[in-house]
């Protein structure tokens, strides 16, 4: 077994996603954790200086919210996928992007940023999923996304 498979077993023996993001090399690089709120699986960027897009106001780059917002999308459809699996195998693997358009609502500022993700439709082939982040309040997101995965 993988060194990933490893991983993604031990997090569905335990029913705990926190070891999945250091053991994606992308992740991991962008400071990004993950953790269970509920049953809801809640993505955190931990803010560090090489995030910053615009130096005159310490915003966020636009790329690393997109990069969350795909980031927590791809890892709900897993944590999805490892749940209802019986079998920690093979198939499981990072869910292939297809698309993502990303909508920038708010100036992110030089804080931790979280971010959530919702599949609103999963057929054989495709999902589709909602992704949003914010940074102190999840009811006034600084982005949103729309993502379709490949699956199966």
């Amino acid at each position: 077994m993988s060194d990933f498979l490893a991983v993604l077993a031990e997090a569905k023996r335990q029913s705990d996603p926190s070891g999945i993001a250091p053991a994606v090399p992308y992740l991991h690089a962008m400071g990004i954790e993950t953790r269970l709120e509920g049953d809801v699986l809640v993505c955190t960027m931990r803010f560090s200086e090489p995030l910053i897009g615009n130096f005159a106001i310490r915003a966020l780059h636009g790329g690393t919210l997109g990069a969350l917002l795909e980031s927590a999308a791809a890892t709900t459809l897993l944590w999805r996928e490892l749940l209802a699996a019986e079998v920690v195998d093979e198939r499981l693997a990072m869910p292939r992007i297809v698309s993502l358009t990303v909508d920038y609502l708010r100036t992110g500022r030089a804080v931790d940023t979280h971010a959530r993700a919702f599949i609103t439709s999963a057929g054989r082939r495709v999902a589709r999923i909602r992704a949003e982040a914010w940074q102190d309040d999840p009811e006034r997101p600084v982005a949103a996304a729309q993502a379709s995965f490949l699956v199966g």
